[in-house]
Protein backbone atom coordinates (compact mmCIF):
# COMPACT_ATOMS: atom_id res chain seq x y z
CA UNK A 1 0.00 0.00 0.00
CA UNK A 2 1.78 3.48 -0.94
CA UNK A 3 1.90 5.05 2.75
CA UNK A 4 0.57 8.46 1.36
CA UNK A 5 -2.65 9.62 0.01
CA UNK A 6 -3.13 12.94 -2.16
CA UNK A 7 -6.25 15.22 -0.94
CA UNK A 8 -8.13 18.25 -1.91
CA UNK A 9 -7.28 20.83 1.13
CA UNK A 10 -8.49 24.38 1.70
CA UNK A 11 -5.22 26.99 1.16
CA UNK A 12 -7.74 29.74 1.15
CA UNK A 13 -10.91 31.02 1.54
CA UNK A 14 -12.95 28.90 -1.50
CA UNK A 15 -9.63 27.78 -2.77
CA UNK A 16 -8.17 24.02 -2.72
CA UNK A 17 -5.38 22.81 -3.40
CA UNK A 18 -3.99 19.05 -4.30
CA UNK A 19 -1.87 17.80 -1.42
CA UNK A 20 -0.43 14.47 -0.22
CA UNK A 21 -0.98 13.13 3.32
CA UNK A 22 0.41 10.21 4.96
CA UNK A 23 -2.49 7.57 5.60
CA UNK A 24 -3.39 8.08 8.95
CA UNK A 25 -3.97 5.22 11.52
CA UNK A 26 -7.18 5.09 13.08
CA UNK A 27 -7.70 5.33 16.64
CA UNK A 28 -9.08 2.07 18.93
CA UNK A 29 -12.74 4.04 18.08
CA UNK A 30 -11.62 4.83 14.09
CA UNK A 31 -11.68 3.44 11.12
CA UNK A 32 -9.75 4.07 8.31
CA UNK A 33 -11.80 4.27 5.07
CA UNK A 34 -10.75 4.44 1.46
CA UNK A 35 -12.98 6.68 0.00
CA UNK A 36 -15.07 5.65 -3.43
CA UNK A 37 -16.88 8.83 -3.60
CA UNK A 38 -17.63 12.11 -2.01
CA UNK A 39 -21.21 14.17 -2.64
CA UNK A 40 -20.59 18.10 -2.99
CA UNK A 41 -23.07 19.68 -0.70
CA UNK A 42 -24.18 23.12 -0.60
CA UNK A 43 -22.34 23.39 3.25
CA UNK A 44 -18.93 22.71 1.65
CA UNK A 45 -19.37 25.94 0.08
CA UNK A 46 -19.50 27.25 3.74
CA UNK A 47 -16.98 24.98 5.18
CA UNK A 48 -14.13 25.85 2.08
CA UNK A 49 -14.62 30.01 3.35
CA UNK A 50 -13.05 29.06 6.41
CA UNK A 51 -9.24 29.51 5.92
CA UNK A 52 -6.83 27.66 7.82
CA UNK A 53 -4.93 28.89 10.65
CA UNK A 54 -1.03 29.72 10.65
CA UNK A 55 0.97 26.79 10.35
CA UNK A 56 -1.62 24.65 10.12
CA UNK A 57 -2.81 22.51 7.01
CA UNK A 58 -5.77 23.19 5.74
CA UNK A 59 -9.24 21.63 6.33
CA UNK A 60 -10.22 18.68 3.61
CA UNK A 61 -13.91 19.16 3.48
CA UNK A 62 -16.91 17.06 1.95
CA UNK A 63 -19.88 15.03 4.15
CA UNK A 64 -21.32 12.64 1.95
CA UNK A 65 -18.55 9.76 2.21
CA UNK A 66 -18.44 6.30 0.72
CA UNK A 67 -15.74 3.62 1.25
CA UNK A 68 -14.54 0.72 2.44
CA UNK A 69 -13.13 0.00 5.89
CA UNK A 70 -9.33 -0.69 5.01
CA UNK A 71 -8.10 -0.61 9.01
CA UNK A 72 -10.28 -0.79 12.35
CA UNK A 73 -9.35 0.12 16.00
CA UNK A 74 -9.01 -2.23 19.22
CA UNK A 75 -12.30 -0.93 20.54
CA UNK A 76 -14.91 -0.41 17.04
CA UNK A 77 -17.83 -3.28 17.46
CA UNK A 78 -17.52 -6.26 15.09
CA UNK A 79 -21.01 -5.22 13.35
CA UNK A 80 -17.86 -3.11 11.35
CA UNK A 81 -15.24 -5.01 9.48
CA UNK A 82 -12.70 -4.63 6.96
CA UNK A 83 -13.30 -4.58 3.13
CA UNK A 84 -17.35 -3.03 4.00
CA UNK A 85 -18.80 -0.64 2.24
CA UNK A 86 -20.03 2.15 5.17
CA UNK A 87 -20.33 5.96 4.13
CA UNK A 88 -20.61 8.63 6.67
CA UNK A 89 -22.83 11.90 6.52
CA UNK A 90 -22.71 15.54 8.09
CA UNK A 91 -22.56 14.45 11.47
CA UNK A 92 -19.07 12.63 12.33
CA UNK A 93 -19.72 10.77 15.33
CA UNK A 94 -21.36 11.02 18.30
CA UNK A 95 -19.30 10.78 21.78
CA UNK A 96 -22.66 8.46 23.79
CA UNK A 97 -21.49 10.68 26.84
CA UNK A 98 -23.76 13.93 26.55
CA UNK A 99 -27.42 14.68 27.71
CA UNK A 100 -28.44 14.50 24.07
CA UNK A 101 -26.66 11.15 23.50
CA UNK A 102 -28.13 9.67 26.66
CA UNK A 103 -31.63 10.39 25.60
CA UNK A 104 -30.93 8.54 22.48
CA UNK A 105 -30.76 11.75 20.63
CA UNK A 106 -27.29 11.24 18.90
CA UNK A 107 -27.81 13.42 15.88
CA UNK A 108 -27.97 16.46 18.20
CA UNK A 109 -24.77 15.03 20.25
CA UNK A 110 -23.35 17.81 22.12
CA UNK A 111 -19.47 16.41 20.94
CA UNK A 112 -20.67 15.46 17.61
CA UNK A 113 -17.64 15.89 14.47
CA UNK A 114 -18.74 17.49 11.73
CA UNK A 115 -16.66 16.32 8.65
CA UNK A 116 -15.16 18.83 6.43
CA UNK A 117 -15.81 21.21 9.63
CA UNK A 118 -14.16 19.99 12.57
CA UNK A 119 -12.42 17.32 11.19
CA UNK A 120 -11.12 16.14 7.98
CA UNK A 121 -13.55 14.94 5.16
CA UNK A 122 -14.23 12.96 2.13
CA UNK A 123 -12.42 15.08 -0.84
CA UNK A 124 -9.39 12.76 -0.63
CA UNK A 125 -8.64 8.97 -0.89
CA UNK A 126 -8.68 8.13 2.77
CA UNK A 127 -10.25 8.84 5.61
CA UNK A 128 -10.57 8.19 9.38
CA UNK A 129 -13.70 8.53 11.46
CA UNK A 130 -15.28 7.65 14.23
CA UNK A 131 -17.12 4.53 14.16
CA UNK A 132 -20.40 5.72 15.86
CA UNK A 133 -20.40 7.88 12.49
CA UNK A 134 -20.77 4.59 10.23
CA UNK A 135 -23.61 4.01 8.38
CA UNK A 136 -23.93 0.68 6.47
CA UNK A 137 -24.68 1.21 2.74
CA UNK A 138 -27.13 -1.75 0.88
CA UNK A 139 -25.15 -3.46 -1.99
CA UNK A 140 -27.80 -2.34 -4.44
CA UNK A 141 -27.15 1.08 -4.38
CA UNK A 142 -24.42 2.63 -6.51
CA UNK A 143 -21.70 4.64 -4.25
CA UNK A 144 -22.49 6.99 -6.60
CA UNK A 145 -26.24 7.04 -6.01
CA UNK A 146 -26.00 6.29 -2.08
CA UNK A 147 -23.68 9.22 -1.48
CA UNK A 148 -26.04 12.29 -1.84
CA UNK A 149 -28.54 10.13 0.40
CA UNK A 150 -25.86 10.52 3.10
CA UNK A 151 -27.25 14.81 3.41
CA UNK A 152 -29.72 16.00 1.12
CA UNK A 153 -31.84 12.16 0.95
CA UNK A 154 -31.61 11.61 4.97
CA UNK A 155 -32.95 15.54 5.63
CA UNK A 156 -35.70 15.18 3.85
CA UNK A 157 -36.41 11.77 4.26
CA UNK A 158 -36.71 12.11 7.90
CA UNK A 159 -38.83 15.52 7.67
CA UNK A 160 -41.40 13.65 6.14
CA UNK A 161 -41.63 11.32 8.36
CA UNK A 162 -41.40 13.20 11.65
CA UNK A 163 -43.68 16.07 9.80
CA UNK A 164 -47.14 14.42 11.21
CA UNK A 165 -48.51 14.09 7.64
CA UNK A 166 -50.06 11.00 6.76
CA UNK A 167 -50.77 9.06 3.50
CA UNK A 168 -53.45 11.13 1.66
CA UNK A 169 -52.26 14.57 3.28
CA UNK A 170 -51.65 17.39 1.16
CA UNK A 171 -48.14 18.37 0.72
CA UNK A 172 -46.22 21.39 -0.64
CA UNK A 173 -42.28 20.94 -1.51
CA UNK A 174 -41.10 24.62 -1.36
CA UNK A 175 -38.03 24.66 -3.91
CA UNK A 176 -36.45 21.95 -6.32
CA UNK A 177 -33.26 22.18 -6.03
CA UNK A 178 -30.69 19.57 -4.40
CA UNK A 179 -32.93 19.01 -1.65
CA UNK A 180 -36.38 19.54 -3.19
CA UNK A 181 -36.34 17.19 -6.00
CA UNK A 182 -35.73 14.52 -3.13
CA UNK A 183 -38.29 15.45 -1.17
CA UNK A 184 -41.16 15.18 -4.24
CA UNK A 185 -39.72 11.82 -4.95
CA UNK A 186 -39.94 10.49 -1.28
CA UNK A 187 -43.41 12.77 -0.96
CA UNK A 188 -45.20 10.74 -3.85
CA UNK A 189 -43.94 7.33 -2.36
CA UNK A 190 -45.05 8.07 1.13
CA UNK A 191 -48.41 8.60 -0.19
CA UNK A 192 -48.84 12.26 -0.23
CA UNK A 193 -50.59 14.52 -2.54
CA UNK A 194 -47.49 16.24 -3.78
CA UNK A 195 -47.55 20.15 -4.92
CA UNK A 196 -44.37 21.79 -5.69
CA UNK A 197 -43.49 25.50 -5.73
CA UNK A 198 -40.78 26.99 -7.38
CA UNK A 199 -39.64 29.60 -9.47
CA UNK A 200 -40.29 29.84 -13.13
CA UNK A 201 -41.75 26.92 -15.40
CA UNK A 202 -38.52 25.37 -15.87
CA UNK A 203 -38.64 22.79 -13.55
CA UNK A 204 -42.23 21.91 -14.39
CA UNK A 205 -41.48 19.01 -16.30
CA UNK A 206 -39.17 17.34 -14.22
CA UNK A 207 -41.61 17.84 -11.43
CA UNK A 208 -44.02 15.86 -12.48
CA UNK A 209 -41.08 12.94 -13.75
CA UNK A 210 -40.45 12.90 -9.66
CA UNK A 211 -44.05 12.86 -9.03
CA UNK A 212 -45.62 15.62 -8.24
CA UNK A 213 -49.32 15.66 -8.56
CA UNK A 214 -49.22 19.76 -9.00
CA UNK A 215 -46.90 22.28 -9.75
CA UNK A 216 -46.94 26.63 -8.63
CA UNK A 217 -44.90 29.00 -10.22
CA UNK A 218 -44.17 31.60 -7.69
CA UNK A 219 -43.14 34.11 -9.94
CA UNK A 220 -46.56 34.05 -12.05
CA UNK A 221 -48.94 32.45 -9.35
CA UNK A 222 -50.53 33.67 -5.97
CA UNK A 223 -48.59 30.31 -4.31
CA UNK A 224 -50.56 30.85 -0.81
CA UNK A 225 -53.98 31.48 -3.32
CA UNK A 226 -53.87 28.34 -5.23
CA UNK A 227 -53.11 26.34 -1.93
CA UNK A 228 -56.10 27.69 -0.38
CA UNK A 229 -58.21 27.28 -2.99
CA UNK A 230 -57.58 23.47 -2.57
CA UNK A 231 -58.47 23.40 1.48
CA UNK A 232 -54.81 24.29 2.09
CA UNK A 233 -51.91 22.09 2.58
CA UNK A 234 -51.20 19.57 6.16
CA UNK A 235 -47.66 20.06 5.91
CA UNK A 236 -45.39 22.37 3.70
CA UNK A 237 -41.27 21.43 3.33
CA UNK A 238 -39.19 24.13 2.77
CA UNK A 239 -36.35 23.09 1.40
CA UNK A 240 -35.30 26.47 -0.37
CA UNK A 241 -34.15 29.24 1.75
CA UNK A 242 -36.21 32.04 0.42
CA UNK A 243 -38.08 33.57 3.82
CA UNK A 244 -40.38 35.74 1.43
CA UNK A 245 -41.65 33.24 0.14
CA UNK A 246 -42.10 31.03 2.69
CA UNK A 247 -43.88 33.72 5.07
CA UNK A 248 -46.43 34.50 2.73
CA UNK A 249 -47.35 30.76 2.12
CA UNK A 250 -47.95 30.25 5.93
CA UNK A 251 -51.56 31.26 5.76
CA UNK A 252 -52.25 28.51 3.04
CA UNK A 253 -51.37 26.01 5.97
CA UNK A 254 -54.61 23.65 6.63
CA UNK A 255 -55.58 24.17 10.99
CA UNK A 256 -53.01 22.19 12.64
CA UNK A 257 -51.01 22.11 9.57
CA UNK A 258 -47.20 22.36 10.12
CA UNK A 259 -44.05 23.57 7.94
CA UNK A 260 -40.80 22.32 8.30
CA UNK A 261 -37.61 24.16 7.74
CA UNK A 262 -34.44 22.63 5.77
CA UNK A 263 -32.49 24.95 3.74
CA UNK A 264 -31.38 27.70 5.53
CA UNK A 265 -30.81 31.28 5.11
CA UNK A 266 -30.32 34.77 6.81
CA UNK A 267 -33.35 36.72 5.94
CA UNK A 268 -35.82 36.00 8.75
CA UNK A 269 -39.36 34.98 8.19
CA UNK A 270 -42.18 37.22 8.72
CA UNK A 271 -44.82 35.35 11.01
CA UNK A 272 -47.87 36.71 13.14
CA UNK A 273 -48.59 34.91 15.78
CA UNK A 274 -51.97 34.89 15.95
CA UNK A 275 -52.51 33.12 12.43
CA UNK A 276 -50.36 30.14 14.38
CA UNK A 277 -52.39 30.01 17.14
CA UNK A 278 -55.97 30.59 15.86
CA UNK A 279 -55.44 27.03 13.75
CA UNK A 280 -52.70 25.54 15.63
CA UNK A 281 -50.38 26.04 13.13
CA UNK A 282 -46.30 24.87 13.84
CA UNK A 283 -43.14 25.97 12.49
CA UNK A 284 -40.27 23.25 13.03
CA UNK A 285 -36.82 23.04 12.00
CA UNK A 286 -35.08 19.60 11.16
CA UNK A 287 -31.75 18.21 11.22
CA UNK A 288 -30.12 15.29 9.62
CA UNK A 289 -30.42 12.05 11.20
CA UNK A 290 -28.77 8.95 13.19
CA UNK A 291 -26.71 6.15 10.90
CA UNK A 292 -29.61 4.40 11.97
CA UNK A 293 -32.21 6.05 10.18
CA UNK A 294 -30.02 7.13 7.73
CA UNK A 295 -29.94 3.49 6.56
CA UNK A 296 -33.60 3.03 6.29
CA UNK A 297 -33.55 5.99 3.73
CA UNK A 298 -31.17 4.19 2.02
CA UNK A 299 -33.19 1.31 1.87
CA UNK A 300 -36.41 3.08 1.52
CA UNK A 301 -34.32 4.70 -1.70
CA UNK A 302 -34.16 1.65 -3.20
CA UNK A 303 -37.12 -0.11 -2.60
CA UNK A 304 -38.87 2.74 -4.25
CA UNK A 305 -36.35 3.30 -6.41
CA UNK A 306 -36.09 7.17 -5.10
CA UNK A 307 -32.53 8.30 -6.37
CA UNK A 308 -31.26 11.72 -6.67
CA UNK A 309 -30.02 13.03 -10.33
CA UNK A 310 -26.34 13.36 -10.06
CA UNK A 311 -23.52 14.41 -12.06
CA UNK A 312 -19.73 13.24 -11.60
CA UNK A 313 -16.29 14.37 -11.68
CA UNK A 314 -13.01 13.50 -10.44
CA UNK A 315 -12.15 14.99 -6.92
CA UNK A 316 -8.84 16.21 -8.58
CA UNK A 317 -11.87 18.86 -10.15
CA UNK A 318 -13.27 19.48 -6.64
CA UNK A 319 -12.57 23.24 -7.42
CA UNK A 320 -14.63 23.39 -10.57
CA UNK A 321 -17.40 21.43 -9.31
CA UNK A 322 -17.38 23.95 -5.99
CA UNK A 323 -17.55 26.97 -8.87
CA UNK A 324 -20.42 25.21 -10.48
CA UNK A 325 -22.58 24.62 -7.42
CA UNK A 326 -21.78 28.53 -6.56
CA UNK A 327 -23.09 29.38 -9.78
CA UNK A 328 -26.07 27.68 -9.46
CA UNK A 329 -24.89 25.47 -12.89
CA UNK A 330 -25.35 21.41 -10.99
CA UNK A 331 -28.22 19.56 -11.89
CA UNK A 332 -29.28 19.21 -8.75
CA UNK A 333 -26.66 16.72 -7.21
CA UNK A 334 -22.63 16.32 -7.39
CA UNK A 335 -20.36 13.25 -6.67
CA UNK A 336 -16.76 13.26 -6.67
CA UNK A 337 -15.31 9.80 -7.54
CA UNK A 338 -11.19 8.47 -6.71
CA UNK A 339 -10.22 6.40 -9.22
CA UNK A 340 -7.35 4.67 -7.28
CA UNK A 341 -4.58 2.29 -7.62
CA UNK A 342 -2.87 2.47 -4.29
Amino acid sequence: MNKKYRAMQVVAPGVLEMTERPIPAPAPDEVLIKIEACGVCGADLRDTEKAPQAGQPGRIPGHEIIGYITRKGGRVPDIWQTGQRVGVGRLGGYCQQCKPCRNGLFHLCENQLTPGLSCDGGYAEYVVMRHTALIAIPAELSSVHAAPILCAGTATFNALRHGGARAGDRVAVLGMGGLGHMAVQYARHMGFEVTVIARGREKERTAFQLGAHHYIDALSEDAAACLKEDGGVDLILATAADSETLSALLPALAPRGKVVLLGTGRTPLQIMPGMMIGAERSLAGSFVSTPAQTERALHFSHLFQTLLVTEQLPFERANEALSRLKMGKVRYRMVLTMNQDN
